[in-house]
């Protein structure tokens, strides 16, 4: 509980006990002759009125001035002077106190849910060690870190950018980002990211990124901004509340003066009206559905899940076809030579040591996997080329000693009118190499598909969703034999780049308006996920492009997150619209037994404070239960 928290429970406290004296005192008996006389009485009872209600007074006076009148402040100011002038000065302060602990328990409610998100504030390092000498550092803020300084983690502190170990072993907490509570090893040349806690060993790290452009940072920023993007139903009761105040707080005045002109009685009247604004003010509405999106959003960030805005957590909801990327997302990309092919006169050393020397500077997984067989087999790695080309899509174009060396997939070849050997594995990534406009042979990866994608799939089908397809840039044999394993409807293979955006803008439109997410390793496939209704992250951990392009963020690489998150998406949603139906239910129920005089101001209050509080415990089961 905040300060402000305990000092506004502390005023209802207090103006709850002085009105609680009060009527032990007018129904006593024993001081008729005070209670009696209107002028004591309404003195007396402006007393906790004013202790509670003076914010709300104020609020009122500021929505006037700034032209804002229809608001939960106005429509409470107004009821209750009603209620005054009708000298129902008791139920006029119950009201208020009543409005006031509805008014703390969204406020609690809300702090509560949104504590749920920014638990992941407390990833935030508060200090970084630099080193400045052999074995003394000095404590300065993250922000000053600068890239290339050597940084000092002892056990239990937080990493405070991302780096590289250079010195030292430990197991690094990563919970507070991926969800994960199984500790990860780490030692020297591992990467660290920024936000995780250090177990038991000492760490020396180089600093890899300034503390703004750290994961930390990103994902501060990520979760700070989601409740800034609304889902549709919130904007719906964002529009609604607008027209439905005017509307009835126009009615209560029409209740207030035209019965009493055929009628007359314009008290009973005037209390009425006043009774029918209690029910009618739309706090219920506007709190309960953004709380529900709070505890929804919650719930996926303690799964280890990062929603950008509540509109990405209710499209989730909806998901009818599921695209998904293969490397890094079904499959490992730990990729390892399983083969070597040579043709004509060359041998698998020189096709092994060709290929190492043209993907010299290349990151993609399969060239890591070429160079470390060359390193395993020859104990070196070759030289570098005089110059690389690196050809989208294709692969690496090198010029080695005045010779034109080839090494990617079989359209690169045949790109040059090259004659190809089709080899006969087909659940392998084929790599060819040419030199010279000579085939010299192929070499056969294999990437694992992951032990959990398939049981994913299958639950991800169990949830509803219609379409799962896999695209690709790899060989059709290779995504035909992962999709038969993982039993996906579709595989689109031997995709470029560009190639994916179209393909999932031709799926889209044959889903013709229903809900199309994209999952992918956030680099490479950025376009995708910025195209897609939908932008999931895989294996995202650390990665700029993750956090950037993608709408939602899986803090590692289990795929299993994905139907857990569909499920917690589909539950706020069905949560959110209980809370409408039921606040609106109550309150039409009650507004009409209002107008007939059968509702007084205590069933007002309940459709009001008690709708509210209702609609605020069946959104917070979203924080207790198990997805």
């Amino acid at each position: 509980m905040t300060s402000r928290q305990k000092k506004e429970l502390s005023k209802i406290i207090a103006g709850f006990f002085i009105y609680l004296l009060l009527i032990l005192g007018e129904h006593s008996g024993r001081f008729d002759l005070i209670f009696e006389n209107r002028l004591y009485a309404l003195l007396l009872f402006l007393v906790p009125y004013l202790i509670c209600g003076y914010d709300v007074l104020k609020g009122c006076i500021r929505g006037i001035l700034n032209r804002q009148l229809f608001d939960e402040s106005f429509l409470m100011t107004i009821a209750t002077f009603g209620a005054f002038a009708t000298a129902q000065f008791s139920e006029a302060v119950a009201v208020m106190i009543f409005y006031q602990v509805g008014e703390f328990f969204q406020s609690y409610a809300v702090g509560r849910s949104r504590r749920s998100i920014s638990d992941l504030m407390d990833i935030a390092p508060e200090f970084a060690n630099r080193e400045v000498a052999e074995g003394s550092f000095e404590t300065i803020d993250p922000d000053e870190v600068e890239i290339g300084d050597i940084l000092v983690i002892r056990p239990g502190e937080k990493i405070p950018v991302d780096g590289t170990v250079i010195s030292g072993t430990s197991l690094v907490n990563t919970s507070a980002l991926t969800g994960e509570s199984v500790p990860a090893n780490v030692s020297e040349g591992d990467l660290v990211i920024s936000g995780c806690i250090n177990g038991d060993g000492l760490l020396r790290i180089r600093a890899d990124k300034a503390y703004d452009d750290s994961t930390v940072a990103k994902v501060l920023e990520l979760v700070e901004n989601a409740s800034e993007k609304k889902s549709q139903t919130e904007n719906f009761i964002t529009r609604f509340a607008r027209v439905y105040t005017p509307i009835v707080v126009f009615a209560a005045i029409a209740l207030a003066l035209i019965p009493p002109i055929f009628v007359g009685d314009f008290s009973t009247w005037i209390y009425r009206a006043c009774s029918f604004l209690v029910i009618s003010c739309p706090c219920a509405l506007v709190i309960s559905v953004p709380m529900a999106f709070f505890g929804g959003i919650g719930a996926a960030s303690a799964a280890g899940v990062l929603v950008k805005g509540s509109n990405y957590l209710e499209l989730m909801a909806g998901i009818d076809t599921l695209v998904t990327d293969k490397t890094g997302t079904l499959t490992k990309g730990n990729f390892k030579v399983t083969k070597l092919i040579p043709q004509g006169d060359a041998s698998p050393f020189e096709l092994l040591t060709l290929a190492a020397a043209a993907e010299s500077y290349s990151t993609h997984p399969i060239a890591v996997s070429i160079r470390e067989a060359c390193l395993l087999e020859t104990g070196v790695l070759p030289p570098s080329p005089d110059s690389i080309s690196n050809i989208s899509g294709r692969g690496i174009v090198a010029d080695m000693d005045g010779k034109e060396v080839l090494v990617g997939s079989e359209l690169l070849l045949k790109d040059r009118s090259i004659d190809v050997i089709a080899p006969e594995d087909e659940a392998s990534t084929v790599t060819y190499v040419a030199r010279d406009g000579i085939c010299l042979g192929v070499i056969l990866i294999r990437d694992e598909v992951k032990p959990e994608a398939r049981e994913a799939i299958s639950e991800i089908k169990t949830l509803g969703v219609s379409q799962v397809i896999m695209l690709t840039g790899d060989r059709d044999a290779v995504g035909q034999a992962v999709a038969r394993e993982l039993g996906l409807n579709k595989a689109l293979t031997e995709l470029l780049p560009q190639d994916k955006v179209l393909r999932v803008e031709e799926l889209m439109a044959e889903a013709k308006g229903r809900t199309l997410c994209f999952i992918g390793d956030g680099i490479n496939d950025a376009p995708v996920l910025r195209r897609a209704d939908v932008g999931i992250a895989m294996g995202s951990l650390g990665s700029d492009a993750a956090i950037e392009a993608a709408d939602v963020v899986i803090m590692d690489d289990n795929i299993k997150r994905i139907p857990r998150v569909i499920r917690i998406a589909r539950r706020t949603v069905r949560i959110s619209r209980q809370n409408i139906a039921f606040a609106l239910a109550v309150k039409a129920g009650i507004l009409i037994l209002a107008g007939l005089g059968i509702a007084n101001m205590w069933a007002a209050v309940f459709a009001d404070v008690g709708v509210a509080v209702l609609c605020i415990l069946n959104s917070m089961r979203l924080l207790r239960q198990k997805h």
